[in-house]
């Protein structure tokens, strides 16, 4: 299906550095960096890591906000076949432990400001040194700073070691249904598969501009903001944080930037804004890109509306397919469709036995193709238990129409996307049920405008125990991130189950919805 020219990240940086040293490769703050910087750059981290002992297949934990130093991380790991795990920044100490633990990672590359969260980790984990990004108190043998790193040694182009297109390219741990994460294995042929497939789809090009102030962490982000500009040879804007949002305005239109990507409640929230009145005059974007969730109709309508000039293509996927499956074209889109299958990609509706339906009939989407992952990372019967001769069950339910249009319907699994980041309820369930206080909890997602939805508990308290509503939101968010919080928390005499003692989520959802109405 594709012609994959390159067997990793690193060989493309280095062609870029040979052939065009000089061109930028990313603006970040108000600095440039060229490609041959860059490559100076990967190359003396990759030499210290060496000098570390990092190994072929051997982990490098990255738990950074979004800046240069992540992506030196990622690519110097990538140079000596080691296997970068990005690590969403917004954990708390416990989960980010066990996703530590469970990586074997030896090495970890860390932004300072999340110092509080890995104060334990040398002593809980089997990270054995620590590489600070940022003014970290506290600098000793274990505990290096990122910027000696790249003062002190010299770059070291001859060590790479050679490293395969089937190789594992990265592992992104994305939550499942038993509330641990897992971590997904992504060769680079499943990511190049992507990024050929939107080749296919799109013109893209050296004088094209991404921005990316998404978290680098999420693997819509890494693939198409951090990776794919590389591919094509396109600068990036580097933005640290999505506040103030204003600033990402501004530096899209000094930096020209032609391709933008968001979540849909970014796109909500452009829709409505009130924009400078030399906006439209300077803006050069002619892709907004939107994916990590579901995109209301209503907010396409209004940003179509209100943003003439780019198109606005909403996609569809998920971590274990690198990400994307399916994307909407450019110059055919279809109300409530997330698009056809990405060119290399192979989409079917099924039913529980896996016989491919009808055009029109729902069931289960499932993906076939080079994207799909090469399985869980130490999670044997999970991946047998999602990868069915070669076909990924994504666990979305969908249809597809006689021109191949994907579209989305409901998630059959218990499934929370709020503002693009996947929360799981069983995971919230097991937190709520260590409280002594506790008897039973339920957790369900409801719409929210804002988020896409937010996640909602219901507990049982034990008898004759008393807590209030708030007591538990206090104690989720010691052991939570935040954003897995739920909104509201009710206590209630019994939850509704069925025979065999299971909570019967569906009635919570209904009674919920008949007290708001």
């Amino acid at each position: 299906m594709f012609d994959y020219r390159y067997n990793n990240f690193y060989e493309i940086v280095k062609e870029h550095a040979t052939k065009r040293p000089k061109s930028v490769a990313y603006f970040i703050d108000e600095r440039k960096i060229t490609f041959h910087r860059l490559l100076l750059k990967i190359d003396t981290l990759a030499r210290f890591m060496e000098l570390m002992g990092v190994q072929k297949e051997e982990k490098v934990a990255i738990i950074m906000a979004n800046s240069l130093e992540f992506i030196i991380t990622l690519l110097a790991a990538q140079k000596l076949g080691a296997i970068p795990v990005p690590i969403n920044n917004f954990l708390k100490e416990d989960e980010i432990t066990f996703i530590l633990n469970d990586s074997d990672a030896k090495l970890l590359a860390a932004s300072a400001k999340y110092a509080k969260e890995l104060r334990n980790v040398l002593e809980t984990t089997n990270v054995q040194k620590i590489v600070w990004e940022g003014e970290y108190q506290g600098l000793d043998e274990n505990n290096i700073a990122f910027s000696e790193i790249l003062e002190s040694l010299e770059s070291h182009e001859k060590l790479n070691q050679h490293v395969d297109i089937d190789d594992t390219a990265v592992i992104i741990y994305t939550s499942g249904t038993t509330g641990k994460p897992k971590g997904a294995m992504l060769s680079y042929r499943n990511i190049f598969s992507n990024i050929l497939g939107v080749e296919r789809l799109l013109t893209i090009t050296p004088k094209d501009r991404f921005i990316v102030y998404l978290p680098m962490f999420h693997s819509f982000t890494l693939t198409v903001t951090v990776l794919m500009p590389l591919y094509f040879g396109s600068p990036v804007v580097i933005i640290r944080s999505i506040m103030p949002f204003s600033n990402i305005i501004k530096q899209l239109l000094l930096k020209r930037v032609t391709i933008f990507t968001g979540v849909p409640d970014v796109y909500n929230a452009l829709s409505k804004a009130k924009l400078p009145w030399y906006f439209h005059w300077f803006n050069k974007v002619k892709y907004y890109v939107s994916g990590a969730a579901a995109l209301p109709e209503d907010t396409l309508k209004r940003f179509q509306s209100k943003f003439k000039k780019g198109k606005l293509l909403e996609g569809y996927g998920l971590s274990e397919c690198s990400p994307v499956v399916a994307v909407n074209l450019p110059n055919k889109q279809k109300p409530k469709s997330v698009g056809p299958a990405l060119p290399g990609v192979e989409v079917k509706i099924v039913d529980e036995d896996m016989v491919e339906l009808s055009r029109g009939e729902v069931g289960e989407i499932i993906v076939k193709g080079d994207n799909v992952m090469q399985g869980y990372w130490k999670r044997p019967e999970a991946t047998a238990e999602t990868i069915v001769n070669g076909w990924l069950k994504t666990g979305d339910l969908g249809y597809m129409d006689d021109e191949g249009f994907i579209y989305i319907v409901d998630r059959k699994k218990d499934l929370i996307i709020s503002k693009g980041i996947n929360i799981y309820p069983r995971e919230i369930e097991e937190v709520l049920m260590n409280n002594p206080h506790i008897k039973a909890a339920a957790v369900i997602g409801i719409k929210d405008e804002k988020s896409g939805e937010v996640p909602v508990a219901y507990v049982e308290l034990e008898d004759g125990e008393k807590i209030s509503e708030n007591e538990i939101k206090r104690y989720l968010k010691e052991h939570l991130a935040n954003f897995k919080v739920p909104r509201s928390v009710y206590i209630v005499d019994e939850l509704p189950k069925n025979a065999t003692g299971k909570v019967l989520k569906r009635v919570l959802k209904e009674r919920l919805q008949k007290e708001k109405e």
